[in-house]
């Protein structure tokens, strides 16, 4: 691994990088369980939902209530990161616990089937079916069904834009108030110049990336794969303001970049947020002050687009 000058504040995690392999895969999901710290705290409420998926499998999701939500709340629905083939870590969910409690949302923590064992397009089809659910039960779940936003980190961005694409193409009535992408994925072709460089830094790269696509089954052929790789879609008319974040040594630096500027061409507003000395999923070091300042960033962003 070369010498990064990445900030201080995120060691050890600027010098680790997952194994990713399908035998680390199989040792290492099974014990990634739901953080206990999630059902503790007392400003929030949460319940957890098994919802039917699109070939009737269930798919559990969390609903994160802040305990004084007003009665028609804002909603944010969130989709971990993971390379579409881990599961939801720690800071995911400390990470949805700060949005409902400072955005003052309701949080839908959509807990997707992974890959290898759940091909594409089971990922993005059980987010859609998350989406789906929580419109039509809005009301009884005391969430503004005008009011919800959808984001996702890494791989969650890909599923957060897919979905949104999905929900546009599928003529669903759900107009987002925004997509929150913070660190993206969005670029299948692993080609850019961020990938390029970025073959060996820390917490991904974009050997790793190489390593994850053939676990996916994303195949190139199929008109839905412009879900996976969205950078690629013909069109992104329609879609909803965005705040994007990058990272500055992250192999998808550039999906970031290049998704930004697609997007203000098809006339849609944009939030650039390129923080500096950071790595790949930074904010796993939740005391650091660049993360705390994202994390303040993305905050304000989602207070302001969730205005009525």
């Amino acid at each position: 691994m070369l010498n990064y000058p990445i900030k201080r504040e995120f060691f050890p995690f600027s010098c680790f990088t997952p194994p990713i392999s399908e035998t680390f895969l199989a040792m290492a999901v099974p014990h990634m369980k739901t953080p206990k710290f999630l059902f503790r705290d007392r400003q929030l409420t949460v319940r957890r939902y098994l919802i039917k998926s699109y070939d009737n499998e269930k798919i559990e999701c969390f609903l994160l209530s802040p305990r004084t939500a007003e009665k028609d709340a804002p909603c944010l629905i969130y989709l971990h990161g993971g390379g579409f083939v881990l599961a939801a870590a720690g800071y995911h969910y400390k990470n949805a616990m700060r949005y409902a409690k400072e955005v003052g949302c309701k949080v839908v923590f959509v807990n997707y089937r992974l890959a290898p064992k759940s091909p594409h397009p089971i990922f993005f089809e059980d987010c859609y079916a998350a989406v789906c659910w929580t419109y039509k039960h809005a009301s009884a779940l005391g969430i503004d069904p005008t009011r919800i936003g959808i984001g996702g980190d890494s791989a969650g961005s890909a599923l957060a834009v897919g979905v949104c694409m999905m929900a546009r193409d599928r003529e669903h009535p759900i107009r987002f108030a925004f997509q929150m992408l913070p660190y993206p994925f969005l670029d299948a072709r692993n080609n850019s110049a961020s990938c390029k460089r970025f073959t060996d830094t820390p917490m991904w790269n974009s050997k790793l990336s190489s390593r994850i696509a053939p676990m996916t089954c994303a195949d190139r052929t199929r008109p839905d794969y412009v879900y996976y790789s969205p950078v690629e879609a013909s069109s992104l008319a329609g879609l909803p303001p965005a705040y994007i974040e990058t990272a500055e040594f992250d192999c998808l630096h550039d999906d970031g970049i290049l998704y930004a500027q697609k997007l203000r061409e098809a006339g849609i507003t944009v939030e650039l947020n390129e923080t500096v000395g950071t790595m790949h999923g930074f904010d796993i070091m939740q005391k650091a002050k660049t993360t705390q300042a994202a994390l303040r960033t993305r905050i304000a962003f989602m207070r302001r687009a969730f205005i009525r």
